[in-house]
């Protein structure tokens, strides 16, 4: 497991309360989604678990790959620590290794039976030393009940047991979880940061597209990673240029509704409906007045449509077309 980039103020804080005796029992990572709040949670679950079974060399959150419990780790095995999350809908891939669940979708929340769980390890002595660490990803998702019967666990934390949540978006979080937790908080990467992810990442990205992910992620490594391999470069000329000529023989709309509407372009005909949005935003930052009362109008109606779209299983070809159009109505804007 690499160590996490671009946080290593978050990192320094975590190692001075580690090494000071003062290890709170229960951490809530926050910030915007997809910076890293998630790797840093799981270095820092190895490199506590690493060091309670006997020190790792060197400093940081770093821990040799052929450490035992880097093993443990890397096998989705290690007995003291448990990570809760979304689970597959499908029961039969629960069973599989967590990394056969990336393209599967995922219930809407975590349960209170996964919580309820837990009581089953908390009732045992660890077994590998004397710590435990539970993850949470994200706190976000879990349903009230299962919230609740958390926070039992957070009031009365089980000897040697740490806490670690991540949320995206802590303001959603019952007030008596976040009064437990100490906070560390997790900003945007800068562009150096978020490229070293990428490289680190998918070192078959060349340096092209790389600084194109770099634009699009907008300081999310993960977000960023997401359009990956889909030539988003040329989603964002193409979406360009529509606002910028208005495509009046809306020549730009069916060419990309002939390109996006095929089943194998369904990953960048869900890019496009991320982007399209985005570019309006973009658009609505440089305007003012009556031009920007109109575009901000466009850009909800954008928002509306591109996220029901997948949803509702509305015809691609129609939604790109529709989408397209909107684009347009910003050169009418823009000119007026």
């Amino acid at each position: 497991m690499t160590v996490p980039i671009g946080h290593d103020a978050q990192i320094a804080a975590f190692r001075a309360a580690t090494a000071g005796g003062t290890l709170h029992h229960a951490w809530l990572l926050v910030g915007p989604q997809g910076v890293g709040k998630a790797s840093f949670a799981e270095a820092a679950a190895l490199r506590l678990l690493a060091e309670a079974a006997g020190p790792p060399p060197g400093e940081g959150f770093g821990v040799p790959a052929d450490h035992p419990i880097a093993r443990y780790f890397a096998a989705d095995s290690h007995p003291d620590f448990r990570r809760l999350e979304r689970l597959p809908k499908d029961p039969k891939l629960r069973d599989q290794p967590r990394g056969d669940w990336d393209d599967a979708e995922r219930a809407r929340s975590i349960t209170i039976a996964q919580v309820r769980a837990l009581q089953g390890l908390f009732a045992t002595t660890p077994s590998l030393s004397p710590r435990r660490v539970v993850l949470i990803d994200a706190a976000d998702d879990l349903e009230r009940p299962a919230a609740n019967a958390l926070l039992k666990s957070l009031e009365e934390p089980p000897a040697g047991t740490l806490f670690l949540l991540v949320s995206h978006a802590p303001g959603r979080l019952l007030p008596t979880i976040r009064s437990r937790c100490r906070v560390l908080r997790f900003g945007r990467l800068g562009g150096g940061d978020v490229a070293a992810v990428l490289r680190a990442e998918r070192p078959d990205l060349d340096a092209d597209e790389i600084a194109a992910l770099v634009e699009v992620g907008e300081g999310s490594p993960g977000r960023a990673l997401r359009f990956a391999g889909l030539d988003i470069a040329a989603l964002d000329a193409a979406i360009a240029a529509i606002i910028e000529s208005g495509d009046p023989a809306n020549a730009g709309r069916a060419r990309l509704a002939r390109a996006l509407s095929a089943k194998a372009a369904q990953q960048r005909y869900e890019a496009f409906l991320e982007r399209v949005p985005a570019a309006i935003s973009a658009e609505a930052r440089r305007r003012r007045g009556h031009a920007l009362g109109e575009s901000l109008d466009q850009w909800d109606r954008a928002r509306r449509l591109a996220g029901s779209a997948v949803h509702l299983s509305l015809d691609p070809q129609s939604v790109v077309i529709e989408l397209g159009s909107i684009l347009a109505e910003l050169a009418r804007t823009r000119a007026a």
